[in-house]
C-alpha cells in the first residue's frame, strides 16, 4: 500500500544481540509520576502522587521520574513538597525531565533545589518526521539545540549546592531517527557533559512511537552500542511504548542487545496504547530465573493502590496482573492444572522445581492465591469441577466419578449462562448427591455384628420410605454396605451391582466426618455414582449406597 511504508533502519548482517541471554535485571527507573501522569484523563491529586511515589520506593525503584516540573505547576510544587517534606530516601535519585529550551531548564533547576540525589533528564525530538514538520530545522540546528541546553544545564550544577547531579539525554522519537545521526547528536551532548567511569552520562533512547517492528529496534541498540566511541563512559537506556503491541518484546531485545537500564511504568500506564510494563519485564525475569531487583510479592496491593490513584483499570487479561491471568475455564487446561498441583503438594520443599502446566509461575510467589485459579463456566471440564470440591470442600471425588459431577454442573452453567461460583457448585453436589431422597429415603438404621457359622458378620435393620410408603427392612451381610444391598434385594430393589466404593475423611479431630462414593451398575448396563456423608463411616457408606440409587431410579 503506498500510503503506509516501512520506516529504514540500520543494516546489521551480522547482528548478535539474537544469541544473547538476559541473566540479569537493568536498572529500572519508574516514570509513573510523569510520563504516565501526563496520560491520565484525570492527572494525579498531590495525594494520589505521594502515595504512588511511596509505593515505587517501597518496590525498590532507585531512579524515579518524579515530574514535568517546568510545564506546570503543580508538578513543580510536587517536587518541591518531596524535597521540603524529606520524603525521598538517601538512597533514591529523583529525576526530572526537562526540553532543552533555556527557561524550562532554569526553572527545573529551581525545582530541585536542596535534593540530595537528581537526574537531570535533558531531552530534545531528532526524528526526520519532527524535524521536517514540527520544527521545519535542518540536522545541524537540531543537534545545536542539544549541544545549547547541554551546556546550560553543565553551568547550572554550581547552583545545586550539596546535590549529587546525573545527567540524561534522550535523543526523542530515536527510534524514527536516522541512527547514525542519533548517535551524532548523542556524542556532541557527551562531549559537552564529559562523563568519567565514576559518573557515567545516562543515553536514554527512546522508542517514543513504536513505528518500527521490536527486532529492528533491537538492531538500532545494537549498532549504537556498537559505534559509540566512549562505550564505557555510557549507560544505554530504553524508554518503549506500545503502538504496536510489542513494547515489551523491544524493551527485552533491546536489552539483549546491550541496553543496561529501562525506563516505563508499572501496568503500562502510559499515552496512547501505553509505556513498557516494568511489571511484565520484571516478572519475566522472575520467570527465567533471574532476581528481578524488584519487590513485586504483592501484586494485588500494588494494582489496588495503582488503580485507586490512576482511576485506570488494569485488563483482565494483563499478563501476571490481570484478574483472569492465573484461571482456567476449559476443561483440558483445569484437569491439567490440578494434576499438577497435585504433584506439586506432594513436594514440599520451597525451592522444588515449578513444573504445573498451563501456569508460567508459582501465583503465590506474586501475591495471587489459588482460589481464582480454576473457575466454573460452562466450558468447564470435570477435572476444573474436582479441583474445586476438593480445594474449597475436601470432597476427593474419584476420578471416574467426575464425569458425573462434571456434567451436572456443566448443565446449571448452560442454563444460567453464566460463570458459577464455588457455593454453587458445593450446593448442586448437595443437592444431586447429598440429599436426593427419592424414591428410597433412610429414616434409621442399626448394624449389629452377629456369628453365622463361626463367621463374623453384620446384620442391618432399617426404617425406610420407599415410594410414599414408610416400611423395616433387613438384611445380613460381610459389611455395612453389604447388608444393606440384601436388605434392599429382600424387597426386590436389588436390579444392581456394586462396582466401587471409596472413602475419605474431611476435617481433624471431633470435627472429623466420613466420606463416602459408590458407584452401581443396573441390569440395563447404566452405572451410576452416589455420595455419602455423616460421622459414622458405616452410615456414611449406606448414605452413598442409597444416593446411586435414587440417581438411577429419579
Amino acid at each position: 500500500m503506498p500510503k503506509y511504508t516501512p520506516f529504514k533502519t540500520v543494516d546489521l548482517p551480522d547482528r548478535s544481540w539474537p544469541d544473547k541471554v538476559i541473566d540479569k535485571a537493568p536498572i529500572w527507573c519508574s516514570v509513573d509520576l510523569r510520563d504516565g501522569n501526563q496520560a491520565l484523563a484525570v492527572p494525579m491529586s498531590v495525594r494520589d502522587k505521594l502515595e504512588m511515589f511511596e509505593l515505587l520506593v517501597e518496590i525498590g525503584f532507585k531512579e524515579i521520574e518524579v515530574g514535568f516540573p517546568s510545564a506546570s505547576q503543580i508538578d513543580f510544587d510536587f517536587v518541591r513538597k518531596l524535597i521540603d517534606e524529606n520524603r525521598i530516601p538517601d538512597d533514591v535519585f529523583i529525576q526530572v525531565l526537562t526540553q532543552s529550551r533555556e527557561p524550562l531548564i532554569r526553572r527545573t533547576f529551581e525545582s530541585v533545589k536542596g535534593a540530595a540525589n537528581v537526574i537531570m533528564h535533558l531531552y530534545n525530538s531528532t526524528s526526520a518526521l519532527q524535524r521536517k514538520i514540527t520544527f521545519n530545522l535542518g540536522k545541524q540546528e537540531i543537534k545545536q539545540i542539544a549541544i545549547d541546553g547541554a551546556q546550560l544545564v553543565k553551568s547550572l550544577v554550581p547552583t545545586l549546592e550539596g546535590t549529587n547531579v546525573r545527567f540524561e539525554y534522550s535523543p526523542e522519537s530515536f527510534s524514527d531517527t536516522e541512527t547514525d545521526y542519533a548517535l551524532e547528536v548523542c556524542e556532541a551532548v557527551m562531549d559537552v557533559w564529559a562523563p568519567t567511569p565514576e559518573n557515567k552520562i545516562i543515553l536514554n533512547l527512546p522508542d517514543t512511537v513504536e513505528w518500527i517492528p521490536a527486532h529492528k529496534h533491537a538492531d538500532q541498540i545494537e549498532w549504537f552500542c556498537r559505534n559509540i566511541k566512549r562505550r564505557d563512559l555510557a549507560i544505554i537506556s530504553l524508554h518503549t511504548h506500545n503502538d504496536r503491541g510489542t513494547g515489551v518484546a523491544a524493551c527485552e531485545m533491546g536489552m539483549m542487545a546491550g541496553a543496561e537500564r529501562v525506563e516505563g511504568t508499572l501496568f503500562g500506564n502510559g499515552e496512547r496504547t501505553g509505556n513498557l510494563d516494568i511489571v511484565i519485564v520484571a516478572l519475566n525475569r522472575l520467570a527465567d530465573g533471574v532476581d528481578p531487583g524488584l519487590d513485586l510479592h504483592d501484586i494485588p496491593r500494588l494494582r489496588r493502590i495503582y488503580e485507586r490513584c490512576t482511576r485506570m483499570s488494569v485488563p483482565a487479561r494483563q499478563p501476571y496482573a490481570g484478574e483472569l491471568v492465573f484461571t482456567a475455564f476449559s476443561g483440558s487446561h483445569q484437569d491439567a492444572i490440578k494434576k499438577g498441583m497435585d504433584l506439586r503438594d506432594e513436594n514440599t520443599a520451597p525451592d522444588a522445581a515449578w513444573e504445573v502446566p498451563y501456569l508460567l509461575i508459582d501465583p503465590r510467589d506474586i501475591g495471587r492465591t489459588y482460589e481464582s485459579i480454576v473457575r466454573i463456566n460452562s466450558q468447564s471440564g470435570k477435572g476444573g469441577v474436582a479441583y474445586v470440591m476438593s480445594r474449597d470442600y475436601g470432597f476427593e471425588m474419584p476420578k471416574l466419578m467426575h464425569p458425573d459431577m462434571g456434567a451436572v454442573v456443566n448443565r446449571i452453567a448452560d442454563e444460567q449462562g453464566r460463570e458459577l461460583t464455588t457455593t454453587e457448585i458445593y450446593e448442586a453436589f448437595n443437592r444431586e448427591f447429598l440429599q436426593i431422597d427419592k424414591p428410597l429415603e433412610v429414616r434409621r438404621t442399626i448394624f449389629n455384628y452377629v456369628n453365622n457359622d463361626d463367621a463374623r458378620s453384620l446384620s442391618c435393620r432399617a426404617t425406610v420410605r420407599y415410594a410414599d410408603s414408610d416400611q423395616i427392612i433387613e438384611g445380613t451381610g460381610n459389611g455395612p454396605i453389604s447388608a444393606f444391598v440384601h436388605a434392599m434385594q429382600a424387597q426386590g430393589w436389588g436390579d444392581f451391582r456394586l462396582t466401587d466404593f471409596h472413602e475419605h475423611a474431611i476435617g481433624q479431630g471431633a470435627e472429623t466426618e466420613a466420606v463416602a462414593y459408590v458407584q452401581i451398575e443396573l441390569d440395563d448396563g447404566r452405572r451410576c455414582w452416589g455420595a455419602g456423608i455423616d460421622t459414622n463411616i458405616d452410615l456414611a457408606g449406606t448414605k452413598a449406597l442409597v444416593s446411586a440409587y435414587n440417581r438411577a431410579h429419579r
